[in-house]
């Protein structure tokens, strides 16, 4: 199944630099190895924001709630999640 994602990160400024940082660093290994495996499909930035729109190829709703919520920044994000589906007059498949 395809889901349009879009996050929002809201890190606050109390938080350690350093902390910071190495969320950040994880957060960046983790979705280098989700989009290598092919779940994490495709990950665009929303231009003058800490966010990006991101669509994933995953089994169902549950696996995308496990994948979302392993992100390290995940405590510090808003979530939006649309499912998708094939449109008619699309020429391309998924």
């Amino acid at each position: 199944m395809l889901f349009l994602v879009h996050m929002q990160v809201n890190i606050p400024d109390s938080l350690d630099k350093a902390a910071a940082a190495a969320l950040i660093a994880e957060e960046k290994a983790y979705s280098h190895a989700l989009q290598r495996d092919g779940r994490w499909r495709h990950l665009w930035r929303v231009v003058g924001q800490y966010a990006n729109y991101s669509i994933f190829n995953v089994d169902g709703n549950d696996e995308l709630h496990e994948l979302l919520s392993a992100l390290p920044l995940y405590p510090y994000m808003t979530l939006e999640v649309t499912p998708l589906a094939q449109h008619p007059s699309a020429l391309a498949s998924n």
